[in-house]
């Protein structure tokens, strides 16, 4: 059977399965993280990192797996939200408040590069090499939210001020477990989810260049799911995807 390709979106490819209520694991291999694990995809097995967002079986079924299935040492690191975990030195990743109905948590990886500071461009090598060495700080510091991760949250996550970064993430990654008018808005926050049409009440505020939806109801067919998808008015409109893998 021919391996079906990554998605590729805004440089980042992406991997995994996410299914209302059977599973969640969403893999970004160039980053060497895996977003929940609720059963136990081969490639899962082989990142350098794991990130949790609540104790749900669909998202950490596959955990025991997981670490059975390698021999690296495992680390357990608490993460409350609001704190940060570097990953490299260039990599971290901050953790975020969701809505679900237990404890729950989304995640942001921030980029961080160095920039040289205004006042020092057009000098030589040489000058640049002199004040280095003398102790003086010649860049500046640039965080960039790179990718976020929701896990499964009511829209509340969305106009919580806190959670800015999430939306001007390059990529966002969220749940819209419900598509249709078969199931109400209600339905959907009292089960700590998000409705569709949720997302389009709120579509100003994402300032995200990509968004992946996940976490649909097993209830929906790829048709179903690509047709509401496509049907997004702006500015949704051509900049939101579907995770149909597994439907």
């Amino acid at each position: 059977m021919e391996k079906k390709k990554a998605m590729q979106i805004e440089g980042y490819p992406i991997e995994g399965l996410s299914i209302g209520g059977h599973e969640t694991c969403i893999i970004f291999p160039s980053l060497r993280i895996a977003f929940d694990i609720g059963r136990c995809p081969h490639r899962a097995i082989s990142q350098d990192f794991l990130f949790i967002s609540h104790s749900h079986m669909d998202h950490i079924g596959g955990l025991p797996m997981k670490l059975d299935s390698s021999e690296l040492k495992h680390n357990l690191v608490g993460l409350d939200i609001g704190e940060e975990f570097i990953i490299r030195k260039d990599l971290k990743v901050k953790a975020f408040k969701t809505y679900h109905v237990i404890q729950s948590q989304g995640y942001v990886v921030y980029s961080t590069k160095h920039k040289l500071k205004q006042e020092y461009i057009g000098l030589s090598g040489n000058e640049i090499k002199n004040l280095k060495a003398s102790g003086v700080e010649i860049t500046d510091s640039i965080t960039t939210p790179e990718v976020a991760f929701t896990g499964d949250t009511t829209a509340d996550f969305v106009v919580d001020e806190s959670n800015v970064d999430a939306l001007k993430a390059k990529v966002l990654v969220m749940e819209s477990t419900f598509l249709d008018d078969s199931v109400s808005i209600e339905h959907a926050r009292d089960y700590g989810h998000i409705h569709l049409s949720e997302i389009v009440n709120h579509a100003e505020k994402f300032e995200n260049k990509a968004i992946l939806l996940i976490h649909f109801s097993a209830r929906y067919t790829v048709k179903e799911i690509e047709d509401a998808v496509s049907a997004l008015p702006p500015p949704l409109e051509g900049r939101v995807f579907a995770l149909t893998q597994g439907f």
